[in-house]
């Protein structure tokens, strides 16, 4: 069974020759770019991969739940401030992995948003601290040469919701892609600010601490 994406994405056929891509250097960088190399856009849909997909290369052999909460005004407000992102919807719909002890591994959060004039669609999993387990692409509709490659997207890794998740900060733009890395970018703030928003709602009551938003396990 296929889970349902946060926002629908129309995907559209890919167009357009690639080019290289490659990571801009920023002055005071110590080393140069490093030049990155990408495929032949395909004819055909960008679906890359599913939900499930995702959630097992980030969270192998754990159950997941998947919630739904509302946001209140405040904590709209709130997210807005910390991502940077405007616009948000009241509603989310965060993806908890479980070990088998029932032990919280991380959440993956799924987010849809235009790069030039179409959309792509991210998984962005955090551990419970708020810091970048995985970003997966699920769909790219935009021509294959501004999908950024996988280690662009690796360097995410690690990083919490501060000055260094950012073009600005220690998140290197691409040559010829900037307008996919920031998009990129503002779907992992907007993951990391919605977990940390509701992160500081207080803990229901209930066994275990369980949450009245959870819909039950996935797998």
């Amino acid at each position: 069974m296929q889970l349902p994406l946060l926002l629908l994405t129309t995907l559209a056929p890919l167009v357009a020759p690639a080019s290289p891509v490659g990571l801009t250097q920023r002055p005071g960088d110590a080393q140069p770019p490093v030049q990155l190399t990408v495929q032949p856009a395909a004819a055909g849909p960008s679906a890359l991969l599913t939900v499930e997909e995702a959630l097992e290369l980030c969270f192998p052999d754990c159950t997941i739940r998947r919630g739904t909460v509302f946001l209140e005004e405040e904590e709209v407000k709130r997210v807005e401030e910390l991502s940077g992102v405007k616009g948000i919807r009241a509603i989310a719909h965060p993806y908890e992995a479980f070990d088998d002890e029932g032990e919280l591994v991380g959440t993956a959060w799924f987010d849809s948003r235009k790069v030039r004039s179409k959309k792509q669609t991210l998984m962005v999993a955090a551990d419970p601290k708020g810091n970048i387990l995985r970003v997966e692409v699920l769909a790219f509709a935009e021509p294959r040469q501004y999908l950024p490659p996988a280690k662009w997207f690796g360097q995410l890794v690690g990083k919490g919701l501060g000055p260094e998740l950012s073009l600005d900060g220690e998140v290197r733009n691409l040559a010829g892609a900037t307008l996919s890395a920031r998009a990129t970018v503002a779907s992992a703030r907007l993951a990391l600010a919605l977990q940390r928003v509701l992160a500081a709602r207080p803990q229901p009551e209930g066994p275990e601490g369980a949450s009245s938003r959870d819909e039950g396990p996935e797998r």
